[in-house]
């Protein structure tokens, strides 16, 4: 057990170090990371688990941890580095937001302005433009699969809310497959009222809950 709470420490600094490292790019710096802190995770609830051998347990908890760390079953690769780059510049000046996230997918919030309106799920006319250029930045990268989680406000129940949110993401879906992405690449699912963005007691709040999250991803190769 000693000698793994030296390797722990050891992880420790070493991710302190892949932070600083001007000589890495965004992709391997986030690996390295995402390894790092897999394996002290992995590590503790090893030997949280464990049964008379904590060491080992910890130890094999932290190889776990620091594969699933760092690929997490997506990969960011140049690839969708390079994606990222082309959809900022698509998005410029819509209010889209694009990120990265923590198990490296492409994350594009579509804001409150262009969203639904109250109950419905029809595409607004201003949400279009946005979705055009979507399309056609996916269209450039067929490799790369598509999730889309639909969101509504707290107006109504959940019987309500449920598959409004739904047909909130298939209408999302529907119009990206008209300009030409395959079906096939995108799931789509509805999460209801369950996340808010923001506070659902004023109208701005809940014009902002009224959403689509698209989440972007591109698989890492089977081993």
């Amino acid at each position: 057990m000693k000698k793994f709470i030296v390797t722990l420490s050891a992880i420790s600094l070493s991710m302190a170090g892949l932070s600083g490292c001007a000589n890495m790019n965004e992709t391997q710096r986030d690996t390295g990371m995402g390894a790092a802190i897999g394996a002290v995770a992995g590590g503790l609830i090893g030997a949280a688990t464990a049964g008379g051998n904590k060491g080992k347990s910890a130890a094999t908890g932290a190889a776990i941890g620091a594969a699933l760390g760092a690929g997490g079953g997506y990969l960011w690769s140049q690839n969708m580095q390079k994606q990222r780059a082309e959809m900022e510049q698509a998005t410029a000046g819509t209010g889209i937001g694009i990120s990265q996230t923590t198990d490296n997918q492409l994350k594009v919030d579509i804001p409150a302005d262009v969203s639904f309106d109250v109950g419905r799920y029809a595409i607004k006319p201003n949400m279009r433009p946005v979705l055009d250029r979507l399309a056609s930045t996916l269209n450039q990268h067929p490799v790369t699969t598509v999730t889309i989680i639909g969101h509504t406000d707290s107006t109504g129940s959940d019987a309500v809310n449920d598959p409004l949110s739904v047909n909130r993401a298939a209408s999302t879906r529907d119009y990206l497959v008209q300009r030409g992405v395959s079906a096939q690449r995108i799931a789509v699912d509805g999460r209801g009222s369950r996340q808010p963005v923001a506070d659902n007691t004023t109208a701005a709040g809940r014009a902002m809950n009224r959403r689509v999250e698209i989440f972007i991803a591109e698989p890492a190769p089977k081993q």
